[in-house]
């Protein structure tokens, strides 16, 4: 797929800077003398193209996203009771027509907002300017372990899983900090670098990403509340299609001066099939 005439920004994106340890964040208080955090990222200029133009061409299984155009009912998405009661079926229902899941699980939401973003006092984040991606090869199968019962779990395991994020923007259109995904048919194994991070009861894994000009980054300008973005960020299955999709947030050149800063949500969630 030949994206070169497309529009596109050349935007500052995010990657790891080369380390010896394993990149390692505490999520609470780490013990005295231990650093918050042990690794640092550096900008890289990259092309990022609109991806619009295409849209109808990318698959979860080839690039590792799709745009769908999805209304919602939802009124209020700060709520967490409306979200977890209303917008979970919708998009559990979504992800089931998109995938051909036999099972959904969905285990948790993010809320980002920079406007209502206070660390420590609420659930809201911040978007993430960091290249990465959400599971590595070890997280997510320790995913399914713990979402599922050990006999339940053993058995979805044999079989294929993945796990997608499923990206609203609230109240939209986004003029500032949208979402660059990475088409996953650019990645190698060798831009991952598995990170830790630490909870107070217990500990997950992500992936961030080294340097490569040879990414392929898309972004979808202007994405509207009735707009989905399905990111695929483990697929169980190692033959070929997209496992892994790296993404971050990125400060887009092209955005006004007095740009409503943006304001989404993920929903994360688990997929099982039956072969």
């Amino acid at each position: 797929m030949s994206m070169h005439t497309e529009e596109a920004v050349r935007a500052r994106l995010n990657y790891l800077v080369e380390m010896a340890e394993k990149p390692t964040s505490y999520r609470y208080t780490p013990p005295p003398g231990v650093p918050q955090i042990n690794w640092r990222s550096e900008p890289r200029l990259h092309t990022v193209y609109d991806g619009r133009r295409l849209v109808e061409r990318f698959s979860l299984d080839e690039q590792g996203f799709v745009l769908l155009r999805e209304p919602t009912v939802v009124r209020d998405f700060f709520d967490d009771r409306e979200v977890e009661s209303v917008y979970y079926p919708e998009v559990e229902a979504l992800a089931k027509r998109a995938t051909g899941a036999e099972k959904v699980v969905i285990f948790d939401h993010t809320v980002r907002s920079k406007l209502r973003a206070k660390p420590g006092a609420n659930s809201i984040r911040e978007p993430v300017l960091n290249v990465h991606n959400d599971y590595t090869v070890q997280s997510g199968p320790q995913r399914v372990r713990d979402l599922l019962e050990p006999p339940e779990a053993e058995m979805r395991l044999r079989h294929r899983f993945a796990e997608i994020n499923v990206w609203r923007p609230i109240g939209g259109p986004v003029e500032e900090s949208p979402l660059a995904i990475c088409d996953a048919r650019s990645i190698t194994p060798q831009d991952l670098v598995a990170a830790d991070l630490k909870y107070r009861d217990r500990n997950g894994e992500i992936y961030y990403a080294r340097f490569n000009p040879a990414h392929r980054w898309i972004y979808f300008p202007h994405m509207s509340s009735d707009e989905v973005l399905l990111l695929k960020c483990y697929d169980s299955q190692a033959d070929g299609r997209a496992r892994f999709t790296i993404h971050t947030a990125f400060d887009d050149p092209t955005s006004p001066a007095n740009a409503h800063p943006r304001e989404s949500i993920e929903v994360r969630m688990m997929l099982f099939f039956a072969a």
